[in-house]
């Protein structure tokens, strides 16, 4: 039995292989235990192996890797039409196999621990703001129902917890008090876990030279930088700047058929965490057009003279993608260009 392709189908506990030989014949169909698979690598040649690219296949695809194996990350969209009939673990093993072998497949490379570890600071933070919006609403409707009304933004919420801390407890019953009290020691615990994150991006994106190109792009920040540098190990993945724009999601939707184009909104496809900081960074810069003297600047206000502010904001997002593949692909550092 010589195994030229393997398919691997992930799962939690038990998982799925399907082998083919350099004629393409099956000669394996096996379920193996999640600790019994790397044992079982280890004992065959190296082979070319195909697994759907999930939350977990970036750790077995480095592991597998340190065995000798070549390894690809299929995304498991374009996985999906290699399956025959009923979906289970063997069939989708079976497509993984056929479907790592297609000369046109595209496949998603292996992040390493570190990249991961920027990522997970970034989800976290991501949450704990959403937590600390919930709070904060939480707050400011339980105030209101006590008849006390909170000025707009969660620094005015802030102040009134610190007088509710004190003396001045706007005559509150005490249980009301009691309760407030506690959400906004969550809130300040939730501030000081967030300020620890930053700090930790902001000491990896003076580490990571990658990271640091990527800040001179207009509308691109440190948590954007970082994001960027952590999401794409390889930007030779892709073709051009536009497959990458199209892979956040900000080229329009398709619908084109007998010759006629038919473009719809963008399509919204891919990370959307990224394209949420591309976009909130492009809001920075559509309101920057009037002092901004650049060839950017000038298209950015022709931009707006003609079309709607919103329009605009994700045109200059696209704009920013293609100009961070770039930079990531040549190595260079982002220049602007004055209006000639």
């Amino acid at each position: 039995m010589e195994i030229t392709t393997l398919g691997i189908d992930l799962a939690k506990s038990v998982f799925q292989l399907h082998g083919v030989d350099a004629c393409d014949a099956v000669v394996l169909q096996k379920k193996l235990r999640r600790g019994a698979v790397l044992d079982f690598l280890d004992k065959i040649e190296p082979c070319l192996i195909g697994m759907e690219a999930c939350p977990s296949s970036h750790f077995w695809a480095r592991e597998i890797a340190a065995l000798g194996h070549e390894v690809r990350l299929i995304p498991p969209a374009y996985v999906k039409p290699y399956v025959k009939r009923q979906k289970n673990d063997a069939a989708d093993a079976e497509a993984i196999c056929e479907a790592v072998t297609r000369p046109n497949m595209r496949f998603v490379p292996a992040k390493t621990e570190e990249q991961q570890s920027v990522l997970v600071l970034h989800r976290s933070r991501d949450l704990l703001m959403r937590q600390r919006t919930m709070i904060l609403n939480a707050i400011r409707a339980q105030l209101a129902e006590l008849g006390i009304i909170a000025a707009q933004g969660a620094r005015k919420v802030t102040e009134l917890l610190r007088r509710l801390n004190g003396p001045d407890s706007f005559g509150l019953p005490a249980l009301a008090r009691s309760a407030l009290l506690a959400l906004g020691a969550q809130l300040e615990h939730i501030a000081e876990a967030i300020r620890n994150m930053e700090r930790q991006l902001m000491t990896w994106h003076r580490q990571n030279a990658a990271s640091q190109r990527l800040e001179t792009i207009p509308g691109v920040g440190i948590l954007t930088a970082t994001a960027l540098a952590a999401s794409v190990p390889d930007p030779s993945v892709f073709k051009s700047g536009r497959q990458f724009a199209a892979w956040l999601g900000l080229v329009p939707r398709q619908h084109s058929s007998g010759g006629k184009e038919r473009l719809g909104r963008v399509s919204k496809m891919g990370n959307g965490y990224l394209r949420r900081l591309l976009v909130v960074g492009a809001t920075s810069v559509t309101r920057r057009a009037e002092t901004n003297h650049t060839r950017t600047g000038a298209w950015v206000r022709a931009m707006l003279e003609r079309k709607p502010t919103r329009l605009v904001t994700v045109a200059i997002a696209n704009k920013t993608a293609r100009t961070a593949w770039a930079l990531l692909a040549k190595g260079e550092t982002y220049t602007a260009l004055p209006v000639s």
